[in-house]
């Protein structure tokens, strides 16, 4: 499990900033509203929204930008489209974006002990050196889980507890 602080250092310098600088921004246009007169027949605000309503508008922004910056981070370092998913992030509406990302996004890649490439997780070799990442069966080739007792793609009975290889 990673810290909080390596989860934040995967969100660019660059959304840090804009979501700061949208966070003042948004802040000074909805206390500026907020204060405005109200119209004929309206009530006044009152004192607790005129405070809360701005910071707590400037603060939706404000994560929403850091989310958006986290899918583009994250995406990127898995090695997935992460243009793709940060324009989507962005324009699907409600959030929607974010949502499927945490739903759909692929595991970390691991590194290769031998060469120090970064190989993505359902490989069973490294396609730079051939070394094996995972225990594979002896009759077919296929990455094997190590608490299995048959292979899951050709039935073979997996001789004991196969010794985790890397």
């Amino acid at each position: 499990m990673s810290t909080w602080n390596e989860r934040i250092s995967v969100i660019p310098r660059t959304a840090k900033v804009v979501a700061g600088l949208l966070f003042i921004g948004m802040l000074a246009l909805f206390t500026f509203a907020a204060h405005l007169p109200p119209s004929h027949g309206q009530a006044p605000l009152p004192a607790a929204a005129t405070i809360c309503l701005p910071i707590l508008g400037a603060a939706v922004i404000f994560i929403y930008v850091l989310l958006v910056g986290f899918v583009y981070g994250d995406a990127k370092q898995r090695g997935m489209r992460h243009v793709m998913w940060t324009l989507l992030a962005i324009f699907l509406p409600d959030a929607i974006g974010i949502i499927l990302y945490f739903i759909l996004r692929d595991p970390m890649p691991v590194t290769c002990p031998h060469c120090s490439t970064k190989v993505l997780s359902k490989f069973a070799f490294c396609p730079s050196c051939g070394t094996s990442l995972k225990p594979t069966c002896p009759q077919c080739g296929q990455a094997v889980e190590p608490i299995w007792s048959n292979c899951g793609h050709c039935g073979t009975k997996l001789p004991g507890p196969i010794p985790r290889t890397a």
